[in-house]
This record gives structure tokens, C-alpha cells and sequence, in this order.
């Protein structure tokens, strides 16, 4: 499929939906929460995918996302992520995180996490079916399965591996709930005192490894 999965891993790490897990993991019944929020999310990304797919040819918003990838593009990226990591090393992003949560404060809680904090697995599902848009990963994506060479049925399936690939972050934990429950929240206890640990020096090596890499392959390209 033209490497069409491997911007599935890069639509994956979608800062929305990692929040949204968290979010769900830590409020009362997170399966049922999870399990609507799921449904919704592949109700959206699934419709919008079989268009791309199969009744939007030659998309302009698909060869503008294509072109994105350019050298240039990587370059800029790659810097773009060490200034991340300068920044979260040097402690100005806990500073800006503390102002925003005073001001969150003020302001209350996103309307999406009132919705979720109600418990309703159907209003999860609405949650869902809303906040998961698709971005330049998802598009390139489709834009590969649609040229691609495959018969429809294989265009089909892979629109929805696709999507199972995206959703990894929410499905991996609602399945361990399901299967191990008791495992995974103990896992995620531990997983809490980790991060608060260790999670920022994590973040600051894994921007600057990505960021090292994308200006090597940004410069490759150029030679």
C-alpha cells in the first residue's frame, strides 16, 4: 500500500486522544467510558476514510499534505522537536503548564470532559465521533490506499486496519482492562509514579533522537 501503515503509527500519536485515554482511564468504569469513545472515534475516522478513499479523486487537501513531506518539511520539524526539548529541559514548559491549569481553573473544565465525567458510555460515543478529525497523516494515508493498486476489497480492509492501527492507545488499555483488570490498574499506578519520575527526561531524549532524525533524512534528501 505504498507505506500507507506507516502514517497509521504517525496518526496514532495524536495528542488528543492520549489526553482523552488518560482522561478515561482515570475516571469510575473507564471500559464502558473507553468502549463508546471507541465506537464513535471509528464511526468518524472509518466514514471519512472510505471517502478519501473511494469518492474524492485527485484531492487537492491530499497532494497539499503530500507535499508537506518535503525536505524542507522534515527539516523543519526536526528543529521544531529540539526546541521542544530544550524546553522541556529547561523547565519553562512546567511554568507554562502551571499557568495554564490556573487558568483552566478559571475558566472550569473543556466541555468534553464534562460530557465524560457524566459516565454515559452513548455520550462517550458522541465524544468521540467529534474529536477524532483526521490530520495530514490520515490523509496521506488514504491518499496511498486510494492509489494504490489494490482490488476494493483489499482498499476496504485496509481502510480499517488503518483505523485499528490509529486507535492503538485507546484500544490497548480497554482490551487489558477487559482481559486483566485488575493487572492493569495496578500497571497504571506504577505507570503514574514513572512518569512523574522519569517522565520528563523520557520526553526531552525521545524529541531530540526524532528531531536529530528527521534533519538527517530532511538533509539526505537535499544532497
Amino acid at each position: 500500500m505504498n507505506g500507507a501503515f506507516t502514517f497509521a503509527f504517525l496518526a496514532m500519536l495524536n495528542p488528543t486522544l492520549l489526553t482523552v485515554t488518560t482522561v478515561m482511564l482515570l475516571l469510575p468504569n473507564p471500559r464502558r467510558l473507553m468502549f463508546g469513545y471507541l465506537l464513535g472515534a471509528l464511526f468518524t475516522s472509518v466514514t471519512i476514510g472510505m471517502l478519501l478513499v473511494f469518492a474524492v479523486d485527485n484531492s487537492s487537501t491530499a497532494s497539499t499534505t503530500k507535499n508537506s513531506l518535503s525536505p524542507g518539511f522534515k527539516i523543519a520539524f526536526g528543529l521544531l522537536a529540539l526546541a521542544l526539548a530544550w524546553v522541556l529541559h529547561s523547565g519553562h514548559a512546567s511554568r507554562v503548564s502551571e499557568r495554564r491549569k490556573a487558568r483552566a481553573q478559571t475558566k472550569g473544565e473543556p466541555r468534553w470532559r464534562e460530557v465524560l465525567d457524566k459516565g454515559d458510555p452513548r455520550l462517550a460515543f458522541v465524544v468521540g465521533a467529534m474529536l477524532t478529525l483526521p490530520g495530514a497523516s490520515y490523509i496521506i494515508g488514504m491518499h496511498r490506499i486510494h492509489t494504490s493498486d489494490a482490488s476494493t476489497g483489499a482498499k476496504v480492509a485496509s481502510v480499517l486496519l488503518f483505523n485499528v492501527i490509529m486507535l492503538l492507545l485507546l484500544e490497548g488499555p480497554l482490551l487489558s482492562f477487559l482481559f486483566a483488570p485488575d493487572w492493569t490498574q495496578r500497571s497504571i499506578d506504577r505507570a503514574k509514579v514513572w512518569v512523574s519520575a522519569n517522565g520528563r527526561r523520557f520526553a526531552v531524549r525521545a524529541l531530540v533522537v526524532v528531531g536529530l532524525l528527521q534533519i538527517l533524512r530532511g538533509a539526505l534528501e537535499l544532497v
